[in-house]
């Protein structure tokens, strides 16, 4: 899944103060830069009255149990739309699958409270909870599920993830509408209570795809009576462990537990407030002055307090599946051509980036998919940094010492820690090739739009893997593939993806994976990978409980508790 989160600032930052700048100093205590930042606080009154009217410190609205840092205002909270990990946090605090994920990122009974698995491994019967309701009360039922994966399916929805369907027998078919009839896909509402499915192949991680955010049912009839308005407060009907009461764009969300949800008794939060915020320096500033109690997006906490951060106790870092890299458009001109690609990716120091920039124990990464992803699986290794070969490259596709160059942009979106990134990958490339790259940033939106659309020539992306699985990140590069993004397409490549998919052979299912990675990596290059994420959270471990290091960096806020309350 892409994950990069960005958003609008509700206030300003302290960068904005002129001739000013929050930079912790090693020599200082940390205390003494809260006292400065409550100093810069104290300046900022009208800023005072937005953080007021965001946590209901006036007396018509009462604070939220829990205050979210997120990341940037959703894109949508429609699983059939979502691909980014911010609006799945969101969506699964709203809907709930035949399984969902646990605090520590295993699959656990949802809607579905068990479920047969065939000897040959490829039917898959789930029997669904009698209880299980609707927000609107309606009961839950397997035609649901049937429906909603048949709405994701269809051509004309045009969902990103509609892949994530493909192992089910005829989903791709019926996608690509090579296949008409939706009752050639292996998805059956066998009665009211009892889903079968019918895999093209034995899938190992099945069960983890139940969980995921594309496999959430929607309530149908609302959305054909509300059309695109059905995610919207008071239309909304979802079945998931919270109800949406507000969402007020670049304001907050609210969100508040749902009595009729199977599983409301261990439901310890009454009422959550979710802010869109982007800015790092603007978040860390709203936990520090205690007007939100969770970061939880890895790219809100502002770089140059890593190193003191680390050393406090509301500090919380484990690495999980998922990476930072480049895309370069193959579609454009000088990108079509490998040796560009090549060239670039060797000059590119993963080290002095993780060394200087990052600073929270991130690993450079050199795959796309993490070491030991799927227990033992290991990745080819990509060729690393070697300038010598890189001009080597450069003047065989026509460019020796950077002459003729085209002038060429790199795109990022509005994350401060982009920028830096940014402005590192701008030096290496002048200083090695001497080739001059202008920087673009947008807005997260409009980033997304332009890397959908191909309008880049090359750009920084990352990538959190949606199961515990290779295929979870090397699918992202098949020909075709909604988060592709690159234009790069690879017979060879796609032909060994195929081939894993029906490896009986756990062991030889991983080599074939490997073998596809070679490609991309090192043949294809249409991505250069920079580094390993560490997932941050930065809360309170006295005040709340119920977040845990896993994986998939998965926190959902049906397990958060107040520590008083007890869990």
């Amino acid at each position: 899944m892409s994950h990069d989160n960005a958003g609008n600032a509700l206030v300003p930052t302290l960068a904005d103060s002129p001739r000013r700048r929050f930079a912790p100093s090693p020599f200082r205590p940390f205390a003494s830069h809260l006292s400065r930042l409550t100093f810069y606080l104290s300046l900022l009154g009208t800023a005072a009255l937005t953080i007021c009217s965001l946590t209901g410190c006036d007396s018509h609205d009462s604070r939220a149990d829990l205050v979210v840092l997120n990341g940037a205002e959703p894109e949508s909270i429609d699983p059939a739309e979502i691909t980014g990990q911010l609006d799945g946090r969101i969506a699964y605090a709203l809907f709930e699958g035949l399984l969902h994920y646990d605090r520590f990122g295993r699959p656990q009974p949802g809607i579905a409270q068990s479920w047969d698995i065939s000897p040959d491994r490829r039917t898959y019967t789930f029997h669904l909870r009698s209880e299980a309701k609707w927000s609107n009360g309606d009961p839950i039922t397997a035609n649901d599920f049937l429906v909603s994966w048949k709405r994701t399916l269809l051509p004309a929805t045009a969902s990103e993830y509609a892949y994530i369907f493909f192992p089910i027998r005829n989903a791709e078919a019926f996608n690509e509408g090579s296949v008409k009839d939706f009752s050639a896909v292996g998805i059956k509402a066998l009665d009211s209570q009892t889903l079968q499915v019918d895999l093209e192949n034995p899938t190992p991680y099945f069960l983890d795809l139940c969980c995921y955010v594309t496999y959430l049912p929607v309530h149908l009839p609302s959305v054909e009576k509300y059309g695109d308005d059905w995610i919207k407060p008071g239309k909304l009907v979802n079945d998931g462990p919270f109800l949406l009461t507000e969402w007020k764009l670049n304001y907050r969300m609210r969100l508040k537990k749902n009595p009729t949800f199977w599983d409301a008794k261990n439901v310890q939060l009454e009422t959550i407030d979710i802010l869109p915020i982007d800015n790092a320096i603007t978040a860390y500033n709203f936990y520090a002055s205690k007007v939100a109690d969770l970061i939880l997006d890895k790219g809100l906490t502002p770089p140059s307090l890593i190193p003191e951060l680390k050393e406090r106790q509301d500090f919380h870092a484990a690495p999980f599946l998922g990476d930072y890299f480049i895309r370069f458009n193959v579609t454009r001109k000088p990108f079509s051509d490998p040796r560009v690609r090549q060239a670039f990716a060797m000059v590119i120091d993963r080290d002095r980036i993780v060394r200087k920039i990052t600073q929270a124990g991130e690993h450079p990464a050199y795959s796309f998919t993490p070491p030991g992803t799927a227990g033992d699986y290991q990745p080819p290794r990509m060729f690393g940094f070697d300038p010598n070969r890189a001009r080597e490259l450069l003047a065989q596709a026509g460019y020796p010492g950077g002459k003729g160059f085209p002038t060429i942009s790199y795109l990022y979106d509005n994350k401060k820690l982009n920028e830096d990134i940014a402005v590192e990958i701008q030096s290496m490339l002048w200083q090695e090739l001497g080739v001059h790259v202008e920087l673009a940033k947008q807005e997260w939106k409009v980033y997304l739009n332009s890397t959908n659309r191909l309008d880049y020539d090359f750009c920084r992306s990352s990538w959190i893997g949606d199961y515990n699985d290779p295929t979870s990140f090397l699918e992202c590069f098949v020909t075709n593939s909604g988060n592709n993004r690159t234009g790069w397409s690879n017979r060879a490549y796609d032909e060994l993806l195929t081939a894993a998919a029906k490896e009986g052979d756990p062991q030889t299912r991983l080599t074939i994976l490997a073998q596809a990675e070679d490609i991309l990596l090192n043949q294809g290059t249409p991505i250069c990978p920079l580094y390993f994420y560490m997932g941050i959270q930065i809360y309170d471990g006295t005040k709340f409980g119920g977040i845990e290091p896993n994986l998939l960096d998965n926190h959902p806020f049906r397990e958060i508790y107040r520590v008083s309350r007890g869990r």
